[in-house]
């Protein structure tokens, strides 16, 4: 519910606390935001330069999360709990911040995501989670040192900003996929493939803001029918890419393979 998070949002043009009025946010220099009917609030001020997941895509995802193949991922970051503000970047259809919250009773969720139909999902994921829409890639329309915990999984990371709204002992929790995930799919269905650099490229937009506290690879053999390893696919950024007679048609055995970082914001 957006309620709980307004004490922790800013106006994205003037930075001043929000208050609700109705089905508006607004600041007191009197800009405003509309709330959308399925419930997330729109703080992106302005034109977006890209709109995210498809409807389909979020679709899949929802169904696959439902079906609990990475609930595994989802486990390991509720083992760290939280109270305040948990920040859940790039949320998706709020399925990591909601199993989060379940672990931590006295938290407060907020999912950020430039995908309007993620976020329809994500406004109704948990009773005490909130859904923004806005861009990781500007200023987040968080006040400075609101959160507790971040969640960043498989989104982009802003360093600078994630560091200003972390409050000096909170942790960000880093969810990116390892060499291997779905090695399978990749070399049968010539999905997008893990960055080989992609441990240095997320090393370099943290670390001028972040120490690593910690590391784990964790990993999963997902035993999939035909249609959940085309669900899967279709999820991910290579379903504008595999041409529908080219989609699995048998049951199949996939790695799951993610590193999950804990970093702590530098003084």
């Amino acid at each position: 519910m957006i309620d709980g998070a307004i004490p922790y949002l800013r106006c994205p043009v003037c930075r001043e606390p929000l208050a609700r009025e109705e089905r508006t946010l607004r600041c007191p220099r009197r800009h405003s935001f509309d709330m959308a009917r399925q419930g997330y609030a729109d703080l992106s001020a302005g034109r977006l330069p890209h709109v995210g997941d498809s409807a389909e895509m979020v679709a899949d995802r929802a169904a696959f999360l439902a079906a609990g193949h990475y609930s595994f991922i989802a486990g390991a970051l509720a083992g760290h709990r939280a109270d305040g503000l948990v920040l859940d970047a790039g949320t998706g259809t709020g399925d990591y911040l909601a199993r989060f919250l379940d672990a931590s009773p006295a938290a407060t969720g907020l999912g950020l995501d430039v995908s309007k139909p993620a976020l329809r999902r994500a406004a109704r994921a948990h009773p005490r989670a909130a859904a923004v829409l806005t861009d990781l890639w500007r200023p987040l329309p968080v006040a400075d040192a609101a959160a507790s915990v971040i969640l960043d999984v498989f989104a982009p990371r802003n360093g600078p900003e994630f560091h200003r709204v972390l409050r000096p002992g909170g942790v960000l929790l880093v969810v990116t996929p390892a060499a291997d995930h779905l090695a399978e799919l990749i070399t049968a269905h010539g999905l997008i493939q893990v960055d080989p650099d992609k441990a240095a490229r997320v090393s370099g937009s943290l670390g001028d803001h972040f120490t690593l506290d910690g590391s784990v690879t964790l990993r999963r053999e997902l035993r999939l029918t035909a249609a959940e390893a085309r669900t899967l696919i279709g999820m991910t950024p290579s379903a504008r890419h595999v041409p529908a007679d080219e989609l699995p048609t048998h049951d199949l055995t996939v790695t799951a393979a993610v590193d999950v970082a804990a970093y702590r914001p530098r003084r």
